[in-house]
């Protein structure tokens, strides 16, 4: 005759939930390294609108110029000697980024045509001028 264990009112049926624990752990680091951070300026302008605007994807380098002449990267104040520094700094960090020089409609013309300089000395050959469609 064969024996059945039966479970007395002592014992309770454990759930082993390691394995869950394993999926949940594996796939929160796959979220982490699949995702992309967005990087912005740190300040908002009033970009100016074209018609032939077009958007740009990836890892880009933001640069911000306000009105007044302030120029932004990384959510901070630059000063326009500072701007090749900072680029290079950003460039090493994400080689294959470009630069988008976020300027202000009403933002000097010399000081946008000074910062894509300072860009340019930084070895960025990419960049471009962010618009509104």
């Amino acid at each position: 005759m064969a024996r059945r264990h039966v479970a007395s009112e002592g014992q309770e049926g454990d759930i082993d939930i390691t394995p869950m624990l394993d999926i949940v752990f594996i796939m929160l680091i796959f979220f982490i390294v699949t995702t992309s951070f967005v990087k912005e300026s740190g300040v908002t302008v009033s970009r100016p609108t074209a018609s032939t605007a077009e958007s740009k994807q990836g890892s880009n380098i933001l640069i911000a110029i306000r009105a007044n002449g302030e120029i932004w990267i990384d959510k901070r104040s630059v000063d326009l000697r500072a701007v090749r520094a900072n680029t290079e700094r950003l460039k090493a960090e994400s080689p294959e980024g470009a630069v988008v020089i976020q300027a202000d409609e009403f933002a000097p013309t010399g000081i946008l045509v000074k910062v894509m300089d300072q860009v340019r000395l930084a070895g960025v050959t990419d960049i471009s001028v962010a618009a509104t469609e």
